[in-house]
């Protein structure tokens, strides 16, 4: 962001996730389906500048959820991840992991439950140890699977509270 007499010019990025950020508030149901080529051909940028601005700004930890569909119908979904009951919480996380989740995955939702107050800076810690790759000694996809239960198994836990 820049100032100069008086004047504040946003940068593409910060332009991009206000632009979001406004759909989503308009949205009834908090989520947002869009083309990435058509945001970048509205904003005048290549696709990977909306990449950018989804993989750090409408992450697990800033709370949102982005599912994106490839090909010729392709498109992202965005949603804001509710900040409501636990139930509703510990719904959105249970879909959001699903039946496997990858380590990155994991350490998000990880630092977004620490934000949320639901998980101390010391249980973050213990938790994302037990989610490690080195603690788990399988196949990719196996150790991904096995992730996403111990993950639901802590959260589930921790909504319990």
């Amino acid at each position: 962001m820049f100032r100069g007499a008086g004047v504040v010019i946003l940068r593409l990025s910060d332009e991009i996730e206000q632009y979001i950020k406004a759909l989503l508030a308009e949205s009834p149901n908090g989520q947002v389906e869009i083309r990435r080529n058509s945001l970048a051909l509205q904003f005048r940028c290549v696709p990977s500048q909306i990449n950018y601005v989804l993989a750090t700004r409408f992450t697990l930890r800033h709370g949102f959820c982005v599912e994106s569909r490839r090909g010729g119908g392709g498109f992202l979904r965005i949603s804001r991840l509710p900040s409501g009951t636990r139930e509703d919480l510990a719904r959105e996380v249970f879909g959001f992991i699903g039946d496997a989740v990858s380590h990155q995955e994991a350490v998000a939702l990880v630092e977004r439950l620490k934000m949320e107050g639901l998980l101390s800076s010391r249980e973050a810690v213990l938790v994302e140890a037990a989610l490690s790759t080195g603690m788990v000694q399988r196949a990719s996809s196996a150790r991904n699977r096995m992730r996403a239960a111990l993950l639901k198994a802590i959260v589930g836990a921790v909504l319990k509270r």
